[in-house]
């Protein structure tokens, strides 16, 4: 039977946009990958082929292109485009581990180089992944010598298109107080509210000075 043929349910392209990439078996990601069969047999029986041609995902992962041109039905371009696929996720294994955010003096030691010494206030935001992972450190806003605006949409924007699950910002007072003012803890509440809208998590929101730093309570 073709991929095509199965319920929109049992398709793993469909599958995978429904439920995502750990929903689906060893052979549906690959058939995903292959992107069609060949002469009677489906994506999916053609990535069953070469999984067994390979051994198993772990020799798969590790095969040439041309060995695998040997199995009816992959040419050259679905050859390269599973070795290119195995050969990005070393890739990716192979960077060093991202900075992670644990807690609160974690968050502050992220910011702090991009707020100290500064004449005026800054934004500074930090999105992470479910694991506390650091994926993205910008500034956001700078204001003057004792007010910035904190945009509540664009953190939120930033960081659903950082794909992050988690979030801290940060910002200083030039004039070294740590005491949060009315907007600081006005703005923490509608950054509390506005995540909890779209499902992610707001780790904290700190107060930066040169030799210190205050959490804003919640």
């Amino acid at each position: 039977m073709r991929v095509k043929d199965l319920p929109r349910s049992d398709r793993p392209r469909e599958r995978l946009m429904a439920s995502g990439a750990a929903a689906l078996a060893d052979r549906e990601l690959l058939a995903v990958l292959l992107g069609s069969g060949f002469r009677g047999s489906s994506a999916l029986d053609l990535a069953s082929q070469v999984i067994q041609h390979c051994g198993d995902l772990e020799a798969l992962s590790r095969s040439e292109p041309h060995r695998l041109l040997t199995v009816p039905g992959i040419g050259p371009a679905k050859a390269a485009r599973v070795s290119a696929a195995f050969h990005l996720v070393r890739r990716a294994d192979a960077w060093p581990e991202r900075e992670r955010i644990n807690n609160t003096s974690d968050l502050a030691h992220a910011c702090a180089p991009l707020l100290r010494d500064r004449a005026q206030e800054r934004l500074v935001l930090v999105v992470c992944d479910i694991r506390g992972r650091v994926l993205r450190r910008v500034v956001l806003s700078e204001g003057g010598a004792d007010h910035t605006a904190v945009p509540i949409r664009e953190v939120i924007t930033e960081v659903l298109t950082a794909g992050g699950a988690m979030f801290g910002l940060a910002h200083n007072h030039p004039g070294g107080s740590l005491e949060p003012s009315a907007a600081d803890l006005e703005a923490t509440v509608q950054l509390l509210a506005a995540a909890e809208t779209v499902g992610v998590r707001l780790l904290d929101h700190v107060i930066i000075v040169d030799e210190a730093w205050r959490r804003i309570p919640t």
